[in-house]
């Protein structure tokens, strides 16, 4: 493997984990968020 493509693939890499990490993030955030509609939801019933 060339040196360039190397650095373009470690790039890549990186830049695939960040999102990947931003994507974990927004699930859990999503979970929570409906975790407390769903207890309001129960208590208000």
């Amino acid at each position: 493997m060339s040196q360039r493509s190397k650095v373009r693939h470690a790039q890549r890499e990186a830049r695939e984990e960040k999102q990947a990490k931003k994507v974990v993030t927004w699930i859990f955030a999503a979970l929570i968020v409906l975790a407390v509609i769903f207890i309001a939801a129960a208590m208000f019933m």
